[in-house]
């Protein structure tokens, strides 16, 4: 154990030059003018593991984004380990709003702030750093995996694991985009939701007309769009769309407090929703509507809005079907249409939720692994947000344990301003990996 520290630290400050060389390329897969980076960035990483003696390509499936596969055979009698990131990264939205630029890793109070510090470019990092320590004494086979399309939803993610099933079978499958309890406190994410979206567009007129002359009497579709909207909840914010699954989740205590200074919620908003935090939190569905449009308030005259149109998103609970979910909400939307206003509803992205049964021995070998790293004893906890790829590995290699681990914590700011890694809670990430690998053997 003691020798398995020491090589990680000694590793480390490659690993983050690494990872901050990594950072540097703005590899933006939802932007086609960042396609020659996103292409960058595979090579690059693709030459991270090609320098530590793996065989490494980079593959595509279609018209996809570049995907790097890295392998190294199993010693005899050992298992192979399939470690999975992206390499790709989220827009940076209003760049003056950064503390720093979102593309140069800075370091500030023991985080490491830029896009992609930690989703995911870190999980390439922690399997490079665990790759790393063993150098060619590796215990078992590993097969690296990182996709560069996570962001837009692995669009063409189950052709690739279909088209290179036979380089991608593993025994266990350890996939770096999660997020642990908190700091100090590990975890194994074992269920997320799922995701659905649609588009709502409501119409009332033909086309604008004086607010003076018919208002009062013709109901503008910007206010319709709000009406219809609002019914989506309860008057005490739990989701009104009849036909969605709610499940109970463990019995996690996560204090309001703490909860409330992880999501930055106003000291006079009222929580919604009932049930345990982690309830609402993990196995619920919950609905945000994400943007609107309609005339901007500097562009507004005084006239009816004859059409109006949202973004509506749903996580689906776990246990729940994503295609049902999504017609449930099409139903919900068509059917409460205030005044008669015309409704239209496009179905956008779909991603299905995930449950994972975390017993058996590379679970055990990932608690004892964890408990290593920590100190302390790991919690399975569930994630609010989608990863629906994690179904797709699931449907693909059965026979395979699926681990869902972290390199984030609840202050990651992951898709937002000023994302950051914690620097310590990484060091035991990549610790933890090696013992897991370690384990496993």
């Amino acid at each position: 154990m003691t020798d398995l520290s020491a090589a990680i630290d000694r590793v480390l400050p490659s690993v983050r030059a690494d990872l901050e060389d990594l950072i540097r390329i703005p590899s933006v897969s939802a932007d086609p003018a960042r396609a020659a980076d996103v292409q960058r960035s595979a090579e690059a990483t693709a030459a991270l593991f090609e320098a530590e003696g793996f065989a490494v390509r980079i593959v595509r499936a279609g018209e996809g984004a570049p995907a790097v596969i890295a392998k190294k055979p199993a010693p005899e009698g050992k298992p192979t380990v399939l470690l999975y990131a992206h390499h790709d990264v989220q827009p940076t939205g209003a760049e003056d709003e950064w503390s720093s630029a979102p593309f140069e890793p800075t370091e500030r109070d023991g985080r490491l702030y830029a896009r992609g510090a930690a989703d995911d470019k870190a999980g390439i990092a922690a399997h490079l750093a665990a790759v790393r320590a063993f150098g060619n004494d590796l215990p078992v086979g590993v097969t690296v995996f990182v996709e560069g399309e996570e962001e837009i939803g692995s669009p063409t993610l189950l052709q690739l694991l279909d088209e290179y099933a036979d380089e991608l079978t593993a025994d266990a499958i350890v996939i770096a985009d999660s997020s642990n309890w908190a700091i100090g406190q590990p975890a194994l994410t074992v269920s997320l939701r799922g995701l659905v979206d649609c588009y709502v567009e409501v119409r009332t007129l033909e086309h604008a007309v004086h607010s003076g002359l018919f208002g009062g009497a013709v109901p503008d579709a910007l206010t319709a769009l709000c009406r219809l909207l609002a019914t989506l909840h309860t008057d005490s914010g739990d989701v009104a769309v009849d036909g969605l699954h709610a499940g109970r989740a463990a019995e996690l205590d996560y204090p309001e407090a703490s909860f409330r200074a992880e999501s930055s919620v106003l000291d006079s908003v009222r929580l919604i929703g009932s049930g345990s935090l982690v309830d609402r939190l993990w196995t619920r569905p919950a609905i945000a509507v994400l943007a609107i449009d309609a005339p901007r308030v500097a562009d507004a005259s005084n006239t009816l809005v004859p059409v109006a149109r949202a973004k509506v998103s749903l996580r689906v609970a776990p246990g729940d079907d994503a295609v049902k979910a999504m017609q449930a909400l099409r139903n919900h939307l068509e059917q409460n249409a205030p005044w008669g206003a015309q409704v239209v509803v496009t179905e956008g992205d779909l991603g299905q939720p995930c449950t994972i049964n975390a017993r058996g021995a590379s679970y055990d070998a990932a608690r004892s692994a964890f408990a290593a790293a920590w100190g302390v004893e790991p919690v399975d906890m569930g994630m609010g947000g989608s990863i629906p790829f994690i179904a797709e590995f699931q449907q693909t290699f059965p026979q395979a344990a699926v681990l869902v681990t972290g390199v984030e914590d609840p202050d990651t700011r992951a898709h937002g301003i000023d994302e950051g890694l914690h620097l310590e809670e990484f060091a035991k990430v990549c610790l933890a990996e090696a013992h897991l690998l370690q384990n496993l053997a």
